[in-house]
């Protein structure tokens, strides 16, 4: 699975460059041009590790890196863009709480160099899958509806997860039953199947008369459905 980076940059040239480099390393990038705009694309991405110019409009660098900071619990890797190139400048960086500091210009090789540094520093504690502003994170056992906590019950959170590794698929009960009860499932009726589903759509989906996420299919199944 690759990992997720979101690049905020105003420079629309330096963000493309970024992002092109990046893609060519095998990370799965998206972007946005100020502190407002990323925002938005966090509560959706949830990613990894953020490239932030700390020289934003609308809402500075800064004032992101405390927000996500408050979001995400220290879950999130930093390193920070800017022309600013005093020691000082890195170290009151760094001081906040940064992973890295890059000063402008720089090299996309050498940027690249320092991404993947972090993330074999960091990059053990963001396991994540993330579809549509849901995150499910299987090591921790948590799962995030807009960087809302959501409580699951131990099938619940297994369904989901097994819906999200195999997203716009048609599964029959008969396969779902097999994966939550592997050793019971002579026992278990299609109805629990049925069960397990209402209940999860109660706490994923906005509107459960019409689910968006986890959709029935006529005479064959459900589907986790990512567009």
């Amino acid at each position: 699975m690759k990992q997720k980076i979101l690049v905020v940059e105003d420079d629309h040239m330096i963000r493309n460059l970024i992002k092109i480099n990046l893609e060519n390393n095998n990370y799965d990038v998206v972007e946005a041009a100020d502190g407002a705009e990323a925002k938005n694309v966090f509560l959706d991405a949830h990613p990894c590790l953020v490239i932030l110019d700390l020289m934003l409009p609308k809402v500075s660098g800064e004032e992101f890196f405390e927000w996500v900071r408050e979001q995400e619990r220290n879950e999130v890797s930093f390193i920070m863009l800017s022309a600013k190139s005093r020691v000082s400048d890195k170290v009151k960086g760094l001081k906040m709480g940064a992973d890295d500091y890059i000063t402008k210009p720089f090299e996309p090789d050498e940027l690249v160099a320092h991404v993947e540094a972090v993330l074999r520093r960091t990059g053990q504690f963001c396991q994540k899958v993330v579809h549509g502003g849901l995150c499910i994170k299987p090591r921790k056992g948590e799962v995030q509806l807009y960087n809302q906590d959501i409580a699951l019950t131990k099938h619940e959170f297994n369904l989901l997860y097994y819906f999200m590794q195999h997203p716009n698929i048609i599964h029959d009960r008969e396969t779902l039953i097999k994966h939550l009860y592997p050793y019971a499932e002579d026992s278990v009726l299609d109805r629990t199947i049925d069960a397990h589903i209402k209940k999860l759509r109660g706490k994923i989906e906005e509107d459960t008369s019409n689910p968006q996420r986890i959709q029935t299919v006529r005479g064959m199944g459900y589907k986790f459905v990512v567009s």
